[in-house]
């Protein structure tokens, strides 16, 4: 299949490409590095320089490519995490998830995709039981906490990706990633290694019907059942490289 890649030299967009050209799909890969794109062209990548938040520059780009399906795996995140920066890195994001996310949704509309696949959290559910299932309500977006600024992003990104019209979408609920590129241990609650994260979103382009799925290690945190079963989501699953 043809695969437009949105966040293609991304955390996840890294272990993600070699399962994508593995599996056969020719894939177009976006970054917002020169350099990084003449990485993903070695790779087998057709490489676009693009911002997400350049709407028309991301539009002809998805239209150019001709995407069967979108798979976003954009995020605005820094490489060190340092706390002092956590209101802002958190504000950042969260405009990526609102504005970026519309951008997209409507690039993979104009582009005829059928389905789009998207990063989404599995850590922010409100307090309750656990394990929490998909259907398990978000913190509150009404406060001024920093959970608040992450909750109105997530639910901004979902209703887009979820309500786009013409479009199959499916929204992946990752635990607290770790691996080469993170910042978590497997000792993070809800955890989830880049690895497994990256074949879950393979998975989910021909597997699973629309909705949203929790995409992390069983560690009681959150319910994997429906990934396991509509997606074939194995949490070990670890490339060879």
């Amino acid at each position: 299949m043809r695969i437009f890649l949105a966040g293609a030299s991304g955390v996840i967009g890294r272990r993600l490409t070699p399962l994508l050209l593995a599996a056969g799909h020719a894939v177009t890969g976006t970054t917002r590095s020169g350099e990084k794109a003449q990485e993903l062209k070695s790779a087998g990548v057709r490489p676009v320089v693009v911002d997400v938040f350049d709407s028309a520059g991301l539009r002809a780009a998805a239209v150019t490519g001709r995407p069967e399906v979108v798979i976003h795996q954009l995020t605005d995140l820094p490489d060190v995490l340092d706390p002092r920066e956590l209101p802002d890195w958190l504000e950042r994001n969260a405009r990526l998830r609102i504005e970026g996310t519309a951008n997209l949704v409507a690039a993979a509309q104009a582009a005829g995709a059928r389905r789009l696949i998207a990063q989404s959290i599995a850590f922010a559910y409100a307090d309750g039981p656990e394990p929490h299932r998909e259907d398990d309500p978000l913190v509150s977006a009404e406060t001024n906490a920093p959970s608040a600024t992450t909750a109105r992003g997530v639910r901004a990104l979902e209703d887009a990706v979820l309500h786009a019209a013409g479009i199959d979408g499916i929204v992946l609920r990752y635990g607290r990633l770790y691996g080469a590129g993170t910042w978590n241990t497997p000792n993070a609650r809800a955890p989830l290694h880049v690895d497994a994260a990256a074949q879950a979103a393979l998975s989910a382009i021909t597997r699973g019907s629309p909705g949203i799925y929790n995409i992390a290690e069983d560690d009681g945190a959150v319910t994997i059942d429906k990934a396991r079963k509509e997606l074939g989501f194995d949490p070990s699953f670890r490339l060879s490289t």
